[in-house]
């Protein structure tokens, strides 16, 4: 990939917000030229108040997520990260299979989604419409809904809806351009999951149900911001530690939260975003009760984990592919 000499961005903007993360910040919206696909800067607003930088900025975070994921999903995210993610395993074409994932990914912190941002990667039926409306929402975003849905979010004449058209292409590649004082980064998007092969490291491999979920909480971890930790069990996050300077308490955060949402971690998987340098997290899921742990390693110390997880007969599986997200 070449970078250019000279960076030229021709946005045009869209729209003046009311003020950015903070009320004493001037904000505004810009398109892209380069981007076409369905995002949430390109959707289109069919109710709801005026939006705000942070609502922008989350259902950014929300949308790319639940792009992820070929079946039926919904994710709810709260300040930039997930809160509750779930995909509905059965058939694929029942409508109402996002209701129950909407109630999975709900359960995992119904505290945190107060407030929150529910995006769908399918068209919002009544029957999701109808419980949105028990909760205080900011936004929903998905690629559609139906004429009963729009109806029916109309009780709620303050949340934001936001119909993108579409979705995305997760493996789309993009460039994408962060400021820092003084300057700007540019980098290619994180467009894989898994990019290399899964490599069982420990005496017992995982079964095909722990696998399945494995690769679930990994995607997820993937728009967790580091150090992040998830636990996962049925195609359903049940904790998610996030943002921590030091990866065990992102593991005991993960937990906590489970034990608070009443959701019990045994026989839940582990994903970890990069590697565990530490037997520590090991031995949180362990004590946790989780059965398999799912992390990218590549530190020198990984025997060591290994290790612990063959002790406690976790099945540990290596992905070769790191996602810090900063």
């Amino acid at each position: 990939m070449q970078f250019p000499d000279d960076l030229h961005i021709g946005a045009k903007r869209k729209i003046t917000l009311r003020y950015g993360e903070n009320p004493h910040q001037e904000a505004a919206l810009y398109l892209d030229p380069t981007v076409t696909r369905p995002c949430v800067a390109r959707a289109e607003q069919v109710q709801g108040k005026e939006l705000s930088f942070n609502n922008i900025a989350d259902a950014d975070a929300a949308f790319e997520c639940v792009a992820e994921f070929t079946e039926p999903a919904v994710v709810i995210v709260k300040h930039m990260n997930p809160c509750g993610v779930a995909v509905y395993r059965g058939d694929a074409s029942i409508q109402s299979g996002l209701l129950e994932a909407y109630q999975k990914a709900l359960a995992c912190d119904p505290v945190s989604a107060f407030g929150g941002i529910v995006a769908l990667n399918r068209t919002l039926d009544s029957k999701l419409a109808e419980e949105l409306t028990k909760v205080f929402l900011e936004v929903i975003i998905a690629p559609a809904a139906d004429e009963d849905a729009i109806e029916l979010l109309k009780k709620k004449p303050n949340v934001r809806l936001l119909i993108t058209g579409g979705m995305p292409d997760p493996q789309e590649p993009e460039m994408t351009i962060r400021s820092v004082a003084g300057g700007i980064l540019m980098q290619a998007r994180d467009n894989t999951v898994i990019s290399e092969e899964i490599k069982t490291v420990t005496k017992r491999a995982p079964s095909e149900e722990e696998l399945a979920d494995m690769k679930f909480a990994f995607t997820v971890c993937k728009h967790v911001k580091s150090n992040a930790i998830v636990y996962a069990k049925g195609g359903a996050t049940l904790g998610i530690g996030a943002g921590q300077m030091s990866r065990i308490y992102s593991a005991r955060i993960a937990a906590i939260k489970a034990a608070d949402a009443k959701l019990s971690l045994k026989g839940a998987v582990m994903a970890s975003d990069a590697f565990m340098p530490f037997p520590d997290c090991v031995e949180a899921a362990r004590d946790a009760g989780a059965t398999a742990i799912i992390q990218p390693g590549g530190s020198k110390n990984d025997q060591a984990s290994i290790d612990a997880a063959d002790q406690a007969n976790i099945a540990m599986v290596f992905t070769g592919t790191r996602h810090f997200r900063h």
